[in-house]
């Protein structure tokens, strides 16, 4: 085991391991078989998924909102998360929380040897390469373990966010040159799906139309990354606007004594202008 880079046990250090015992010891009371909790103990690694999913989507919704109090409650939701799975794991003899521990941290020393060894330091984006290559050969050491042939696109997760995975395979490929050369080269990509998707609706065809879709999807992926944004974070955005400003609707109705749905999509429309104008007034 790699030693800790933390040589003192101060007073934060030693709370720290008095809470994560703390927790460990409550996640193993509730899935006692005896005397735990009925529903914790129900559980497995397919049913908590979606939860641990879930707790992480919640934590980048307290980030937006930059609430430091409900980012930490948001984070120890997902900190339980980890705790669970861990105690599942122990329960079938696979691993446990020190393993888990273990293994992050002998990672974070391995894919950092400018900080915990004697390579030498470089700025941002050249590490971040030095990170990828790491990576890269760690991958290829588990191809080989396994004895399956490998891939650039291994190690990308089927379970990411539709979004998140596309630019994960997007960059991959473009490691090797697979890519667009500039962003108008991606743009014109997809005015040529919005030509392709045109066609597909005039046909009808459920399952082209769908993929035409989803074709128009991935190339704005490949968008944002060429230019720079996080299509996740990006349509996130979005939603919180999107979202802001059709509460912004509603309660416009409301005050005017107006039920939505008995509204004209140009009422609407006129109250959701009347939103926009508010935001940039307040900007």
């Amino acid at each position: 085991m790699t030693s800790s880079p933390v040589q003192d046990v101060d007073p934060s250090t030693r709370r720290l391991h008095e809470q994560m015992a703390r927790i460990h010891q409550i996640m193993a009371a509730l899935r006692h078989p005896q005397t735990g909790c009925p529903w914790d103990i129900k559980q497995d690694f397919a049913s908590i998924a979606p939860y641990t999913i879930e707790e992480a989507y919640e934590v980048a919704d307290a980030i937006a909102e930059g609430n430091r109090d409900e980012l930490r409650d948001e984070l120890g939701d997902l900190l339980l998360q980890v705790v669970f799975h861990a105690q599942m794991a122990d329960e079938e003899g696979s691993f446990d929380l020190a393993d888990v521990a273990e293994a992050i941290s002998d990672k974070m020393v391995r894919r950092h040897p400018h900080v915990f060894g004697q390579a030498a330091r470089h700025d941002a984006a050249a590490q971040k390469r030095l990170w990828e290559e790491m990576k890269a050969e760690e991958r290829a050491q588990k191809a080989t373990k396994k004895k399956e042939a490998m891939s650039l696109l291994d190690g990308i997760s089927r379970n990411l966010p539709a979004m998140v995975r596309a630019v994960k395979l997007q960059k991959r490929a473009a490691d090797v040159g697979f890519d667009w050369p500039d962003i108008q080269a991606a743009t014109d990509k997809m005015n040529e799906e919005l030509g392709e998707l045109e066609v597909a609706m005039t046909s009808g065809d459920k399952d082209h139309i769908a993929e035409e879709i989803g074709d128009i999807l991935f190339v704005a992926a490949n968008l944002a990354r060429k230019a720079g944004v996080d299509p996740e974070s990006a349509l996130l955005a979005c939603n919180r606007k999107f979202e802001r400003r059709f509460r912004s609707v509603e309660s416009s109705a409301e005050a005017a004594g107006e039920r939505l749905s008995a509204l004209s999509l140009d009422e609407m429309e006129a109250y959701w202008q009347d939103a926009k104008k508010a935001e940039k007034s307040e900007a």
